[in-house]
């Protein structure tokens, strides 16, 4: 029996994981996982340097993400994901930093951080799981629960307007900006991919499923089921307007490519401005892990 089950192949996704803390704490049908698996199917097809990744998380369903890959990771405090993850790419910009995190986490309390780092174009890549509700803390309404959904904290039904996420980066500035659901696994993948060898901000949002609170509440079955939704939902968009992808309770999903463009990072422009106001003064020094700016004021 031993032999047997030697014998047996590896999930090419297992090197990525700390088994040694399976089983996780997801519920079952939750997307999160799902989004897992992608992600570290895209780290094989983009050939990416695993040294040079580092993964940071905040606090939520998959804030815990950076305790599951085997990766450099931190799971920092609510909200303060991406100024973590500005801070790690800024000292060391040969990094390739990505931020993983729930919708709640992105763009409630760190909704700040969301829009400047998009703004500033910081060279991060940001995965959004989007699972329309704060899942860990109860069920209470998001900022991107759709209109008329039932919460914990709208039990006749949610009438706030919901955020459009990529409308809402696509607007502060980022330079790629994708939406797949956790039934387009390969084009997550994908997404993820391309993220990976762009420059610049990077938004992916990951509609996903919550079976426990979600779905539950407002009567749209199992994590199964929503499967089969995303399914018949799901319309490839690529290149939309963002202003027109905004969610509704059981209407089009509108998936795809929406933004991809050139524009300058921050640091190719803070190292621009540097050399423009200082001139001959301005020294850069190359070295290990990546040159770093001096000024020669004398």
């Amino acid at each position: 029996m031993l032999n047997v089950l030697e014998d047996q192949p590896v999930n090419p996704v297992e090197p990525f994981l700390r088994t040694d803390r399976m089983p996780h704490i997801w519920c079952p049908g939750c997307g999160i996982g799902t989004t897992v698996n992608s992600f570290a199917r895209a780290l094989i097809e983009s050939k990416a340097d695993l040294n040079s990744i580092a993964l940071v998380s905040g606090i939520g369903c998959t804030g815990r993400v950076a305790g599951y890959v085997k990766l450099d990771s931190f799971h920092t405090t609510h909200g303060r994901a991406i100024p973590f993850a500005t801070g790690l790419k800024l000292a060391n910009p040969k990094l390739n930093v990505v931020v993983y995190s729930g919708d709640g986490d992105l763009s409630a309390i760190g909704g700040n951080h969301l829009i400047h780092a998009a703004r500033r174009n910081i060279d991060l890549k940001v995965i959004c799981v989007n699972n329309l509700i704060y899942a860990m803390t109860g069920g209470q309404t998001a900022p991107t629960t759709p209109g008329h959904a039932t919460t914990s904290t709208n039990p006749y039904g949610t009438f706030e307007p919901a955020f459009n996420l990529p409308h809402l980066v696509d607007a502060a500035g980022a330079v790629y900006v994708a939406r797949w659901t956790t039934f387009h696994v390969r084009q997550l993948s994908r997404a993820i991919s391309e993220a990976f060898a762009k420059r610049g901000f990077s938004f992916i949002e990951v509609i996903s499923p919550c079976p426990t609170l979600y779905q539950r509440r407002n009567k749209m079955g199992d994590g199964l089921d929503t499967m089969k939704y995303y399914k018949e939902k799901s319309k490839v968009k690529n290149g939309a307007p963002t202003g027109e992808v905004g969610l509704t309770l059981n209407g089009e999903i509108a998936v795809g490519k929406f933004v991809d463009r050139e524009r300058p990072d921050y640091q190719t422009l803070m190292r621009a401005q540097y050399v423009e106001s200082l001139g001959e003064r301005y020294i850069e020094v190359t070295g290990d892990p990546e040159p770093e700016m001096e000024c020669a004021c004398g």
